[in-house]
């Protein structure tokens, strides 16, 4: 039906459905009016990225009040910020997989509670690239984790969860075909490798904590390139398995500056 799912049974029981981080609720909201015609969301770490992004689209657009400031949707929360350029939402989304988890967990709900038809998700951000040029986008076809296995674990009450973390494979072909119009920026499809921390997590030797090699930590890279890995980052496993669970087409698209 391409309706955004929601895999909770509680959801029904409920009177009201408070999603606390976006300051949005669905008594409070008629969620279906502000978003029914959502059909594309961006999501993103900076809020001030996402509010560009949808000045952005504005333009692009053609929308009325296009080069004007955007009004931040979740402006009642200071933990994400939420624009609207037409039928796309921009969102930030924080630092890492739980910043990121708690926010997907409230867009899905959004969603499902719209009644939000064939919505595409994209996670556009920055990384670290690995043997790769400096400025290069990197599109995701499966997001690793450490061990460069395909699986996000997820601790629920005291089992672990293992789940799949492979994106949309026509989505990454469409967006790389797009990515041939613009020349400026090499583009190319790979595995993305998600950590838990930005320093000891992705080998960095500058953190206040380094227990390891230089030497160790180029042949950690090494593994990982000869894995498939062609950027690190810290939130695609998490995005990942949420949006292959809740029936949203997902993929990850990352600017690679070093």
């Amino acid at each position: 039906s391409g309706l955004v799912l929601v895999k909770n049974p509680h959801l029904d029981l409920m009177e009201e459905d408070v999603l606390y981080h976006l300051d949005l609720g669905t008594k409070t909201h008629n969620l279906p009016a502000m978003f029914g015609d959502i059909k594309f969301v961006c999501v993103g770490g900076s809020p001030n990225r996402m509010r560009a992004f949808a000045q952005f689209m504005q333009r692009e657009l053609g929308l009325a009040g296009a080069g004007e400031d955007v009004a931040d949707i979740c402006a009642g929360s200071d933990r994400y910020a939420m624009y609207r350029a037409g039928p796309v939402l921009s969102i930030s989304h924080g630092m890492g997989i739980p910043s990121i988890s708690i926010m997907l967990h409230e867009l899905i709900k959004l969603l499902h509670h719209a009644k939000c038809r064939d919505v595409t998700i994209i996670r556009i951000g920055t990384s670290g690239g690995l043997g790769i040029e400096a400025g290069s986008v990197v599109i995701t076809d499966t997001a690793v984790d450490s061990s460069f296995q395909p699986r996000f674990e997820q601790v629920v009450l005291d089992d672990v969860v293992v789940r799949s973390t492979e994106l949309d494979k026509d989505l990454a072909e469409e967006l790389l075909a797009c990515s041939r119009d613009i020349p400026d920026f090499p583009t190319l499809i790979g595995h993305t490798m998600c950590t838990y921390d930005f320093y000891e997590g992705q080998g960095r030797l500058d953190g206040a904590l380094c227990s390891f090699s230089n030497e160790k930590k180029l042949e950690y890279l090494r593994r990982a390139y000869e894995a498939g890995v062609r950027n690190i980052e810290m939130e695609s496993t998490a995005f990942a398995a949420l949006c292959r669970l809740c029936g949203l087409k997902g993929e990850s698209c990352c600017f690679h500056l070093l």
